[in-house]
């Protein structure tokens, strides 16, 4: 150990990181030549085996943190019990109420992310902080909600406080707990078991592996209460219908074809009236339709192969440089899924249709433009 006095605040600030990097002999220096700063004296020790000098140590760290979190997230499974069970099953059946998620400190900011996700997947759900909620917020809890508190202890004051008052309201308690023996874990009715051994933090005193324990837990409630709703694809589109997210789940080709041209030529068209059809319609491609039929389909890029092949282009028509048996996709689609014939056949357009019939055409362009890519 190593005993170093360091004059003024922003030398002190600098160098609890890097003091190591200093002598005595510097630091007085230091110290003499900063005379008018000198307003206090900061003694810092030093423990040479708690600071990370290499980058080897700080990936060791890095792991070791990693590995506690996931042992602490693996051994959950031998807490998804009966009790589990019974209280996902009893927000499933609460069609009157909302399911109110409270916590304090670490336990708040997971309980946040737990009624984002409740809320997203179709269970409404309610923040509400239990410091905040013995001061006047406990009127947010309405007669059919129902109250899970997070908390490791289970016995923090203001939720030994809280729960007897949850308790007279006869609102349903659920308990996400690290200790099955707190106060808040034998007056719930159904308990969420977040025991973890150590946390990851190398003090055991930082929240790491509880709070992501908690974190985790919500998500197997959540995820639980989607599969007993049945909760599907279009049920999330309708909660998300803002940014990509939102507009791969809803966004129709139908949408997308209605801002474009319809281009198309018979496969009896000469070069010059299929050229000037794709210039004109300025997708770089055609359909070839014949008596309402889709033919066949022409790329810019086919009609620059067809002129390197061919000297003599007078005699060309449509159906000498089409490629057959295009890809083709229905209007009532979601545009996601015209990107992913994209991708798979490597091509940059598809034919949309109406019930079979040729409808029109939707670039990569498109999909980039509405930002589905």
């Amino acid at each position: 150990m190593i005993l170093y006095d360091y004059f003024c605040e922003n030398l002190f600030n600098q160098c609890y990181l890097c003091a190591k990097k200093f002598n005595p002999v510097n630091l007085e220096n230091l110290v003499q030549n900063r005379g008018s700063d000198k307003k206090k004296i900061v003694s810092l020790q030093i423990m040479e085996n708690t600071f990370l000098k290499t980058k080897e140590q700080i990936k060791a760290s890095a792991k070791q943190c990693i590995k506690q979190e996931i042992d602490a997230v693996s051994n959950l499974i031998n807490f998804v019990d009966d009790d589990f069970a019974a209280c996902v099953d009893t927000i499933f059946r609460n069609h009157e109420g909302r399911v109110i998620v409270c916590g304090i400190g670490k336990s708040a900011n997971i309980a946040q992310k737990i009624v984002a996700t409740f809320n997203s997947t179709g269970t409404p759900a309610v923040f509400m902080h239990a410091a905040d909620a013995i001061h006047g917020d406990l009127g947010i809890v309405q007669q059919h909600d129902i109250v899970m508190c997070i908390s490791k202890s289970g016995n923090t004051p203001e939720i030994t406080v809280l729960t007897p008052m949850l308790k007279l309201r006869g609102n349903k308690i659920i308990a996400m707990v690290g200790n099955t023996q707190s106060y808040l874990a034998q007056q719930a009715d159904f308990v969420l078991n977040c025991t973890v051994g150590k946390e990851a933090c190398p003090n055991n005193l930082a929240p790491t592996a509880s709070s992501t324990a908690q974190l985790v837990m919500g998500d197997a409630v959540a995820v639980s209460l989607i599969a007993l709703r049945g909760f599907s694809p279009a049920d999330f589109a309708r909660l998300h219908p803002g940014g990509i997210l939102g507009k791969q789940l809803y966004l129709k080709l139908e949408q997308l074809c209605k801002q474009n041209e319809v281009p198309q030529v018979n496969s009896q068209a000469n070069l010059t009236a299929v050229i000037y059809e794709i210039s004109s319609k300025r997708l770089g491609v055609t359909a070839v339709i014949d008596d309402g039929v889709i033919s066949g389909i022409i790329t810019d890029g086919d009609l620059r192969r067809m002129l390197e092949k061919n000297e003599n282009s007078q005699s060309i028509t449509a159906a000498d440089i089409m490629s057959k048996n295009p890809k083709t996709i229905e209007k009532d689609e979601l545009a996601v899924r015209a990107l992913e014939i994209m991708r798979n056949h490597n091509i940059t357009s598809v034919l949309i249709t109406d019930k079979g019939k040729y409808a029109g055409i939707v670039h990569l362009h498109d999909l980039l433009k509405e930002g589905i890519i």
